[in-house]
This record gives structure tokens, C-alpha cells and sequence, in this order.
């Protein structure tokens, strides 16, 4: 429900933004400010995606934990995305992006909703789940299950492969090519 109201709320505030602006500076001017921040956040998003790059490499050089690096490597890809779109709004959101400190406070934000375990990560499970299974981590699970021999295995048994036997005398063409 959420994202279906930022489908139709982010064009109408583009529309009005465009007629505002449009109605103080012009239409010329209007399209120039458009097409100047598309250029613009072109130049930042390559400056900004190969310093993203350069960390995510040197994360992994030093083993150390690539979950920063990754995650203002996306949200870098999704302010390119807002700043091709035509908009204001959504230029305004694509150039907060490109900031480090606002990226740093989003992923503190989306820090305190995921929970990260051994096993995974995942949303904090102390809120309640709208659908699906209610039940704790470490509650029992009924199944049944049928006990299959490893692939990884070698088995004394194993036939090696024989090769098709080959067809003796001319090719047919396929229909593929033609012969002249």
C-alpha cells in the first residue's frame, strides 16, 4: 500500500512543481534546470559510484565487512535513477543521496528495523508479523523428509559415459544454409 501512494503522490508533486516553477522562470529556463541536473547528477553519480567502487574493493583487499560500501553503492545506482528522471522532486531526492552523511543516516535508520543473525538477516522479529507463521525462532518444526544419497559422494558403481555412436556417410544439410 505504501509504495502504491508514492506511485501516485510523487507525480502530482512533479506536476505541480513543474507548473509552479514553470509560472516563475519560464518554460526555457524550467527545461534548462532539468536538463542541467540530469548532466549534472551524471558527472556526481560517476564520481561518487567509482569512490563507492574504490571502497567496496579495498573492503574486500582488507577482508573487512562490504555491507557499507554495497549499500551506498545502491543507493548511488537509485540517486542516478532519480536524477534521469525528469522532476524536481525527484532531483532533489537523487542529490541528498549523493551525500555521505545523508546515506550514513538512512542505513542508521534502516539499521534499528533490521535484525542480523547467524543464520541471515532479516526485519526485527519483536514486531508482530501480518501474515504467515507466527512462532518463534527456535520452535519445532513438523515435516517429513525422505533421506537422499549425497551428490558429493563417489561412487564404485559409476559407469563413465559412452559417446554417441556416429552416423556413417554423407551430411544432409540442415535447411539452415543453403547450397549453391
Amino acid at each position: 500500500m505504501p509504495l502504491l501512494i508514492l506511485f501516485i503522490l510523487i507525480p502530482i508533486i512533479e506536476i505541480a512543481l513543474f507548473i509552479q516553477i514553470g509560472g516563475l522562470i519560464g518554460l526555457w529556463p524550467t527545461i534548462g534546470l532539468v536538463l542541467l541536473s540530469a548532466v549534472v547528477g551524471t558527472v556526481l553519480i560517476r564520481s561518487q559510484g567509482r569512490r563507492a567502487l574504490e571502497d567496496l574493493q579495498g573492503s574486500f583487499r582488507t577482508l573487512s565487512d562490504p555491507m557499507r560500501p554495497l549499500a551506498h553503492g545502491a543507493m548511488i545506482l537509485f540517486a542516478g535513477a532519480l536524477l534521469l528522471t525528469p522532476g524536481f522532486f525527484t532531483d532533489i531526492v537523487g542529490l541528498l543521496l549523493l551525500v555521505p552523511g545523508v546515506r550514513d543516516w538512512i542505513m542508521r535508520a534502516a539499521g534499528k528495523r533490521v535484525k542480523v543473525t547467524s543464520s541471515g538477516f532479516g526485519f526485527d522479529s519483536s514486531r508482530q508479523p501480518r501474515h504467515g507463521w507466527a512462532g518463534r525462532q527456535d520452535d519445532p518444526i513438523d515435516a517429513d523428509y525422505v533421506v537422499q544419497d549425497d551428490p558429493h559422494t563417489v561412487r564404485d558403481d559409476f559407469e563413465q559415459p559412452q559417446e554417441p555412436p556416429r552416423r556413417e556417410g554423407p551430411r544432409k544439410p540442415s535447411g539452415w544454409t543453403r547450397r549453391d
